[in-house]
């Protein structure tokens, strides 16, 4: 069995970091956060998202990751935003190129 080191899902952009990148991360993905939420138009700015707080800690003390990344990747899912043509999710920095190329389904 392969043995992988642990990872740890940052909360803000839902890709996966090791324990000690994760720390270098999360405030460049913060401060890029904020430079592309201040492009949008205002209708599609979104709140700062807040890191979760989860306090779980295991009977070795330390904690634990699964439930962490859980509530880490439960809040980068919650920025996502729906086209309002095909329900589809996405950023909102995307959001606004796929609505270029979005077609409502023509009943046949």
């Amino acid at each position: 069995m392969i043995r992988h080191p642990p990872t740890v899902v940052c909360y803000i952009c839902g890709r996966e970091y090791g324990t000690k990148s994760i720390f270098i991360h999360e405030p460049q993905c913060l401060k890029k956060w904020h430079n592309e939420n201040n492009l949008l138009p205002k209708e599609l700015r979104r709140p700062e998202p807040k890191k979760p707080e989860v306090r779980t800690i295991t009977a070795k003390g330390f904690y634990d990751l699964d439930a962490l990344n859980e509530a880490a990747w439960t809040s980068a899912q919650s920025q996502l935003v729906p086209c309002n043509i095909c329900g589809r999710t996405f950023l909102p920095d995307r959001l606004i190129v796929h609505q270029r190329s979005c077609k409502p389904k023509v009943a046949k």
